[in-house]
């Protein structure tokens, strides 16, 4: 399961990551997050070795969220030597995740 970031822990989590790193901005309350969470649990499966996958509840990290521009959850963000690379928003299927991962690592 994806561990949770923060404020606290976002840059060195994510931003000093020696590997890829995909981070699920979420919201408890959000349907669509909850119909992702599988998903996600599947593509840190898949990539385990090659990527980190965290999540960042908005709930809790507003700043974080906003500091990113990220208004709707689920948005996913994807980081690679500390730059956001690209993101998707909304519900998203597996194979369209592992199309960017795949580019990635």
């Amino acid at each position: 399961m994806a561990a949770r970031v923060g404020k606290d822990t976002f840059e060195a989590e994510v931003l000093k990551s020696e590997k890829p790193v995909l981070v699920e901005f979420y919201s408890d309350t959000c349907i669509p997050c909850k119909q992702m969470s599988p998903v996600l649990g599947d593509i840190e499966d898949d990539y385990e070795e090659q990527l980190k996958v965290v999540k960042v509840n908005v709930n809790f990290d507003a700043e974080l969220a906003a500091d990113y521009s990220v208004m709707a959850s689920p948005t996913i963000l994807f980081f690679k030597d500390g730059e956001e690379v690209t993101r998707l928003r909304g519900l998203q299927k597996k194979a369209d995740i592992e199309a960017v991962v795949k580019i990635l690592v």
